[in-house]
């Protein structure tokens, strides 16, 4: 679906401009459209061990990679082999949420709850989208210091209204190199998953969502259908968001307690078959001519993690 599909990308590109801008000049007049690439999701929860046991469990071991320099949270991994990665975030003190950006979520053991975008030109981004009128917050600074004692440092900023990476991704940009940050983890070496290929945000208007996706972004109109666990769904071709309309049951469920959120995570795969076997993944479907199948939640302590691909 996306079209990263190989870590050659940011190889090639170093720092790697992952917030890019594309000409079109078949338009009568000339207009850009951004194309995202995933930095990375985020799934918050009450305890790291717990998490991190949860994913070891159905063959995914995250590696530890440290608090973080807000002294409120820490947090594990799973990276991937095209540098996209998985986080698991937590209190660093048990109970202690307040002052993060996902208290809510990590106190509720909600699961999927952020996700992020890169560049190497942040200002250049933030000035972009606030000319687009939307809103985005000044540039913060954050930290985390690995295992090994190393710290690895970033600039990022909010996009949108709500939780930061709730519906649009928030931006982040490395001041150390972005490989102190992220590694390939063991466990996906070799693996029949390679990346995280989309993110599936609950939202209460498909319409408002995807005007508002594409005046961030200056995207053609989505593809849409019907998929019965998830509702209404919109796919953008080519970019890494999939929005799903609540239409009762456990979405709206969700949307009513959290607010418009990530509620799901696609990973890539160049073997459905293979992935399918070695994950015990079940209740495949179609979706956007995309095989899709899922993670048992009940032992991702209720998160929704999928695999798609062919």
């Amino acid at each position: 679906m996306s079209q990263r599909s190989l870590p050659v990308f940011r190889q090639l590109c170093g720092a790697a401009l992952l917030v890019s801008f594309i000409s079109l000049p078949s338009m009568a007049q000339e207009s850009k459209t951004t194309v995202l690439e995933l930095d990375h999701v985020s799934v918050c929860g009450s305890n790291l061990d717990a998490l991190r046991q949860a994913f070891t469990d159905v063959g995914l071991t995250p590696d530890f990679g440290g608090p973080h320099g807000n002294g409120i949270t820490q947090m594990a991994f799973i990276g991937f082999e095209d540098e996209s990665y998985l986080e698991l975030i937590a209190p660093a003190k048990a109970g202690i949420t307040e002052g993060s950006d996902w208290s809510k979520f990590i106190a509720s053991d909600a699961g999927p709850c952020a996700w992020a975008v890169g560049t190497n030109v942040l200002l250049q981004e933030v000035d972009r989208l606030k000319k687009a009128g939307i809103a985005v917050s000044n540039p913060e600074p954050g930290s985390r210091k690995r295992p090994d004692g190393m710290s690895v440092t970033w600039t990022t900023a909010g996009v949108g209204s709500g939780t930061r990476g709730s519906v649009l991704p928030f931006i982040i940009e490395d001041q150390t190199p972005r490989a102190w940050r992220v590694q390939l983890s063991e466990s996906a070496k070799g693996a029949p998953v390679f990346g995280v290929e989309s993110v599936v945000l609950g939202v209460n208007n498909l319409d408002a969502s995807i005007a508002l996706f594409r005046k961030a972004y200056g995207w053609s109109e989505p593809v849409v259908e019907n998929q019965k666990d998830f509702g209404k769904l919109a796919y953008f071709p080519g970019e890494p968001v999939i929005l799903a309309a609540a239409s009762g049951g456990w979405l709206s469920d969700r949307i009513g307690k959290f607010g418009e959120a990530p509620v799901a995570y696609l990973l890539a795969t160049r073997d459905f078959a293979a992935a399918t076997k070695k994950y015990k993944l079940s209740g495949a479907k179609t979706w956007f001519g995309q095989k899709v199948a899922w993670f048992d939640a009940a032992k991702l302590k209720g998160v929704r993690l999928g695999v798609i691909g062919q």
